[in-house]
């Protein structure tokens, strides 16, 4: 009979391969996902009867849904390309319908538009669903096995004929009509329903190694190599700090993400030469996907628009720190004395984004120093940055979790950044897809 391997939620498999590992998820997981996990392809009994642990053969990556949708969003799927994608089944199959169809027949009913289809995606949460195996091939059977879906205009679905669906119970009967797009297109859409965010998705090796048909070692978690984002910064600084960052509030996709080396110094440091380092990059045609980052002051919005008049590949972008409210009336020290001032665009590094209330430190306030003539406004800079990125250095997950660190402002450059990855993502399936087409021709 073989050994299965599979990967899916609650008991629904999204794909599966027979006696070999079949398509790599590793990249969805990481290593302390790596459990023992009881498998239906195991005896048991044998195990009892020899006083063998069965741990080793249990081997298996598991991760709650809600946990693996950041990682598929960073990998490209997203639900509006989830979207498209489940449009394009809708207009591949119309057409297949179509061209099939003979004069004398029923009309085609009217396929569910991706609304319609999430909203039924989403309306049966999968414990929900009863997963008692039914092993008959009569009416009656059929029928248990459809269980509420009996009496449904199915055909709405794309792709569905009857005499296609191989199913045993309810659930797995449901899982058969929504696993019609890619697998992890279907994980994105499950996990759209707030009643299954919990429920584990898993990819259990153990059976296979322990029958002999892979190794564990080709079963590594983590994001590879042409999946991570090279962030290229400034300066030194910003890099410490979002490494940092990462590593404390998003330590579920840190891995995603690499770093020039600045152990030593930054070989690109200042504005002007991380827009040569963008040009050069660009020009030579690098495959990695790089996010340029700057700071929201004058020099970042300078180089911004300088990066901004250069034609980058879609596996590069460049980006501003975020601008925030907080900064529109911020104190600033200039000729004229201090006042509040908006440091959006003129003053607002890095470091800003720390918590500026640590350390018993006097009020914060940026410095005004150069003025920006091609942009006509004056750049300025936060007072005693260093120690507020030190302070922001020392934090740990147990001192956040305290919630004695204000980490709002971080969060905020934490989601552009993964807001800006993810479309990179996208852009690069829809590029590899585009080509795909072409090639077909």
């Amino acid at each position: 009979m073989g050994t299965e391997i599979t990967l899916g939620v609650a008991g629904i498999a999204v794909t599966y391969s027979k006696n070999h590992r079949g398509i790599d998820h590793g990249s969805i997981f990481q290593e302390q996902d790596r459990k023992a996990v009881k498998s239906d392809q195991l005896d048991y009994d044998w195990y009892g009867q020899e006083g063998e642990d069965p741990a080793p053969s249990e081997m298996a990556f598991t991760r709650s849904l809600k946990d693996v949708v950041p990682r598929l969003e960073l990998l490209g799927f997203t639900l509006e390309r989830v979207q498209r994608e489940y449009d394009a089944v809708v207009r591949n199959w119309s057409e297949e319908r179509q061209s099939l169809q003979d004069k004398d027949e029923e009309p085609i009913p009217n396929l569910m538009n991706f609304t319609e289809f999430l909203a039924f995606a989403t309306a049966h949460p999968l414990e929900s669903l009863d997963d008692t195996f039914i092993s008959g091939i009569d009416d009656a059977s059929e029928a248990n096995i459809r269980g509420r879906f009996e009496g449904m205009q199915l055909e709405r679905i794309p792709t569905y004929r009857s005499h296609d669906i191989h199913a045993y119970s309810e659930r797995s009967f449901f899982g058969a009509l929504v696993d019609i797009l890619q697998p992890y297109s279907v994980l994105r859409l499950l996990a759209e329903a707030n009643a299954n965010k919990d429920l584990p998705v898993v990819w259990q090796y153990g059976p296979l190694v322990q029958a002999g048909w892979a190794t564990e070692l080709k079963f590594v978690p983590c994001a590879r190599r042409a999946e991570t984002f090279l962030i290229a910064t400034e300066g030194s600084s910003d890099v410490h700090i979002l490494k940092r960052a990462l590593a404390l509030l998003r330590p579920g996709i840190s891995d995603f993400f690499r770093f020039i080396d600045v152990s030593e110094s930054h070989p690109f440091s200042g504005t002007g030469n991380l827009v040569k380092f963008a040009e050069g990059l660009a020009k030579i045609d690098v495959q990695n996907q790089v996010v340029f980052v700057f700071d929201n002051d004058a020099e970042g919005l300078d180089a911004h628009q300088r990066l901004s008049m250069l034609s980058l590949p879609v596996n590069m972008r460049g980006i501003m720190l975020p601008e925030l409210e907080v900064f529109r009336s911020f104190p600033a020290q200039g000729p004229q004395g201090l006042h509040n001032s908006d440091i959006n665009r003129r003053a607002a590094a890095i470091e800003c984004y720390l918590d500026l209330d640590v350390g018993g430190q006097p009020p914060a306030k940026v410095l005004w120093t150069n003025y920006k003539r091609n942009l006509g406004i004056y750049q300025g800079a936060l007072e005693f940055k260093d120690f507020y990125s030190k302070e922001f250095l020392k934090q740990t997950v147990e001192t956040l979790a305290e919630g004695m660190y204000d980490v709002r402002k971080i969060e905020a450059i934490l989601d552009l950044l993964m807001a800006e990855c993810t479309a990179i993502a996208v852009d690069q399936w829809d590029l590899a897809n585009v080509e795909l087409r072409r090639d077909a021709f």
